[in-house]
């Protein structure tokens, strides 16, 4: 992944090539997903959108680096199998709910929830302007809610990804992980770290850290946006 910063494209076929050349994407699967979902379709800066850098969306949030979404799709690749269900929190743009939802095929389920409703009303239209189907079909849904409570009413989930920066890993998160499931969540203030969570089949946590990071915070529902 060094070589990440020298992507800078016109379009998402580029920008999926010179990924695929600095070896930021690895896995086939992820590749191809990313190749499907169109980056532009979920930006509000169309000259960023294809270069692999975050970029603002509004309401103080940004879209990660195409090298994050990448990284965090292929941790969880093992997970994503046909028919899995998935937890998206803070979905920002809908860009990696989408991506999700194409790994894990026809029959399995994205959920992604943001704390900003403004927010979830314009990734239902960015899904909707990528790939209508995605949310006709039911395979992802998109709404308001904490995402440090997570979605009770649908786990438990099989992989969980989180995409803002929790000062301690929320324990709703891990109750709702099955059995043998996987999350990927930055963790920390002033130095945070991209952690993978794993439930093992006794039911207990193991966490790795896999690299030092920089998002902007999980915020809490009852918390004022900037």
């Amino acid at each position: 992944m060094s070589n990440y910063w020298m992507a800078a494209a016109r379009s998402n076929k580029d920008l999926l090539d010179q990924l695929k050349k600095y070896n930021v994407v690895q896995s086939k699967r992820v590749e191809v997903a990313m190749r499907q979902t169109d980056r532009g379709h979920y930006s509000k800066i169309k000259e960023e959108a294809y270069n692999d850098t975050p970029h603002p969306i509004g309401w103080g949030a940004t879209i990660s680096a195409p090298h994050m979404h990448a990284k965090a799709l292929e941790l969880l690749e093992d997970h994503l199998k046909p028919g899995s269900k998935v937890l998206d929190v803070g979905s920002g743009s809908g860009y990696l709910c989408s991506c999700l939802s194409r790994m894990i095929g026809n029959t399995g389920k994205v959920i992604g929830i943001d704390v900003i409703p403004e927010l979830v009303d314009w990734s239902v239209e960015n899904v909707k302007k990528d790939d209508p189907d995605l949310l006709t079909s039911g395979r992802i849904a998109l709404k308001a809610g904490d995402g440090w409570k997570g979605d009770p009413e649908n786990a438990p989930f099989d992989a969980i990804h989180v995409g803002a920066a929790a000062q301690s890993i929320p324990k709703a998160l891990t109750d709702q992980l099955k059995e043998g499931g996987r999350m990927i969540i930055p963790v920390g203030v002033n130095e945070q770290w991209l952690m993978q969570v794993d439930k093992e089949k006794d039911g207990s946590i193991s966490k790795k850290k896999i690299f030092e990071v920089r998002y902007v915070p999980l915020v809490k529902k009852d918390q004022p946006q900037s």
